[in-house]
């Protein structure tokens, strides 16, 4: 275990054994693994902690005296919020390159599609339904990646806090890129409306759930209630129930080649921030002082936002009438996601 501030009570030269004592590394931390990753050496101990390396406390207050992070910024409790690593081990540098070859993609597919008409052969539903419900489905991803841009602030440490912020600049960019998507692909359908997405968000009742749960995750006060109720709720029973079993699958079946490469994008995004989260609130479930408590606390918001997405996903239900070609249909997708969820939640004993 490295030392700590008030285990040394001095600042001086060799009066601690660290990781690294006998190195040029300076490293702080003790890796994970026999060596560090870069992705360690990048985020561990970068976030200060007066219990660790400060012993002259924070060094930037706010006025209540309160020090820049609290551990009380959230009800769950750690007895060593450092312990986590993400297992993606997403970083900076490996963050841009990931989210600039997904945009490389899609701008190649969607060019492609153009330049060969595909938009053309939408089934007219299906255009319609892109612009109302693809359209309105944009904006509960931005909600999302809004919560969570809020939510890393208050991470305890720089781990958390990237782990967090990708998820958001996820959220944010899929949100964009269904924006441009449906924006270009209007450019060739006759009568195209880029408002119908947001006049439905706002105004059809189909939606009215789905926005009272991201409204709902919006308004906690707790970084780590918005990371749990997103992916370890919102995601399974909602997110992959309208991306993967909705758009991806019955998109083909009504002519559309283009929407399920823009889409599966997310996929893949959600399954490297449900790693994450699962590891995060495994250590919290089976930590050696806080696990009870934990685990109580869990639950609650588990009540809580599985109610909210029963209320969303029935909602939703009428949107699987509507295309001509139906290949899936709503209780085999509402099946497969209460299964996934039921996964999900047991890898965490709740």
């Amino acid at each position: 275990m490295p030392a700590t501030s008030s285990s040394v009570g001095s600042g001086a030269a060799g009066a601690a054994v660290f990781a690294d004592s006998d190195s040029r590394k300076y490293r702080y931390f003790d890796p994970r693994g026999k060596r560090a990753t870069h992705y360690e050496d990048v985020t561990v101990d970068v976030q200060p902690d007066p219990e660790r390396y400060l012993i002259q406390d924070w060094i930037i207050s706010f006025p209540n005296g309160e020090g820049a992070y609290v551990k009380n910024a959230t009800e769950a409790q750690s007895s060593n919020w450092h312990a986590f690593r993400a297992p993606d081990q997403e970083w900076e540098r490996t963050h841009y390159q990931r989210q600039s070859k997904i945009e490389s993609l899609i701008q190649g597919v969607i060019a492609n599609a153009r330049k060969f008409g595909v938009p053309k052969t939408f089934d007219k539903t299906w255009a319609k339904i892109l612009q109302t419900h693809l359209g309105a489905w944009k904006h509960a991803e931005f909600g999302l990646g809004t919560s969570l841009m809020q939510a890393q602030r208050y991470g305890y440490t720089q781990m958390i806090n990237n782990a967090t912020l990708t998820n958001s600049s996820y959220k944010l960019r899929l949100s964009q890129d269904i924006t441009l998507y449906l924006a270009e692909i209007g450019l060739e359908i006759d009568g195209w409306n880029d408002d119908l997405g947001k006049q439905t968000w706002l105004d059809d009742p189909i939606w009215q759930g789905t926005r009272e749960m991201i409204e709902s995750i919006m308004g906690s006060e707790d970084y780590l209630e918005q990371y749990f109720a997103t992916n370890i709720v919102f995601e399974p029973l909602i997110g992959e129930l309208f991306r993967s079993s909705f758009m991806i699958q019955v998109a083909a079946a009504n002519g559309d080649s283009i929407t399920p490469p823009v889409i599966s994008a997310a996929e893949a995004d959600y399954e490297r921030n449900l790693a994450n989260t699962i590891d995060l609130f495994h250590l919290l479930v089976t930590d050696e002082e806080h696990a009870a408590a934990n685990k109580k606390l869990f639950k609650g918001w588990l009540d809580k936002f599985s109610a909210l997405a029963e209320k969303a996903a029935n909602g939703l239900q009428p949107i699987w009438s509507q295309p001509h070609s139906k290949p899936v249909s709503f209780s085999d997708a509402q099946a497969r996601a209460a299964e996934r969820f039921a996964k999900i939640t047991g890898e965490l004993g709740l």
